[in-house]
């Protein structure tokens, strides 16, 4: 095992913009951390670590922005670092779930957890007949999605199967997608929950209209009252929308369905969305997330700053990583 660590703690990442309030808030505590930009990132198999902690940031919407070779580039990074002992924060089990919704789905079947009925497929060819038996509408996913990215909504079978007769386009990053009931969220509210540590940080409820399927916290741009709320860390380019958010409180239940999936995938620091199925009541859980940005003016919708609660927990994996060495 070679490692040599020169810095204690590295952030590795892949969005310009998400970490700022992060980064600001070590660099006021004096924490000192190592930017490790994924786009410009390489590892030598042979050399010592300089880090006692990594923490994987990496989006799997990168591949939006002209990185999607980073995102299997960044399992074999993590493969390496596991491999010399380091300690990574959502690792190599928690990116694999996160780039495969046709994992998430095999590890909710496993928990006995309600999802929306899904079939897999790597072929617009066989959209159509993957859809025999599931109630339209249906949405085709890309099995590596991010904010929503490339989902396509068809009501009818007949709608889907002339697509699927003449599509040549990409199913996605890795040629494989999801067809999956489009289920009726009650009240139009769906909810994420988020886990630091693997427990239970806060959830938000976000209303939507159904009509995007770009969900990301960080670009909800408006509380429930209305007013607009300070997105100090989303891009510029971020975009404008109708959705509302609001902190809450889930059900014990689901909270504790939440901390099941999120062990279960190695998970430490993410998110985890549900709805209330409309037709029959029950809560359904339909993306895991191990990249889950924080919900946008965070002390006004849940009154505190997860940056800063994130910030106290990386001191204690720091402190307790110097006393391993020591």
């Amino acid at each position: 095992m070679a490692t040599s660590h020169t810095t204690a703690l590295g952030i590795y990442y892949e969005h310009p913009d998400w970490y700022r309030p992060l980064f600001a808030e070590l660099e006021r505590r004096g924490i000192p951390f190592t930017r490790l930009q994924a786009a410009s990132h390489l590892f030598d198999p042979s050399a010592p670590e300089p880090h006692a902690i990594v923490l994987n940031r990496m989006s799997p919407s990168a591949y939006t922005r002209g990185g999607a070779d980073v995102t299997f580039y960044t399992l074999d990074y993590l493969a390496h670092l596991e491999r010399l002992g380091v300690r990574v924060i959502n690792g190599v089990r928690a990116w694999s779930t996160e780039i495969s919704k046709a994992r998430q789905l095999t590890l909710l079947q496993d928990l006995g957890l309600a999802y929306p009925r899904a079939r897999v497929i790597h072929r617009w060819s066989q959209a159509a007949e993957a859809a025999d038996g599931l109630r339209f509408p249906v949405v085709v996913k890309p099995n590596i999605g991010g904010s929503g990215a490339g989902i396509l909504r068809f009501e009818t079978r007949e709608a889907l199967e002339q697509v699927s007769r003449v599509s040549d386009a990409s199913l996605g990053v890795d040629g494989t997608a999801l067809v999956q009931e489009f289920l009726t969220a009650r009240d139009g509210r769906i909810v994420r929950v988020e886990v630091l540590d693997g427990r239970f940080l806060y959830a938000i409820r976000i209303y939507s209209s159904g009509d995007t399927f770009n969900l990301c916290p960080a670009d909800v741009c408006r509380g429930i009252d209305g007013a607009e709320l300070s997105r100090i860390a989303c891009a510029a380019d971020a975009p404008a929308n109708d959705l509302r958010v609001e902190g809450y409180t889930p059900p014990a239940e689901v909270i504790a369905a939440v901390e099941r999936i999120t062990a279960a995938a190695g998970i430490e620091l993410g998110g985890v969305e549900y709805l209330v199925d409309d037709e029959t009541g029950v809560p359904v859980f339909y993306d895991i997330n191990a990249l889950s940005n924080f919900v946008a003016d965070a002390p006004r919708v849940i009154g505190f700053d997860p940056f800063a609660r994130l910030a106290d927990w990386l001191e204690v994996e720091i402190a307790r990583a110097a006393q391993e060495v020591a």
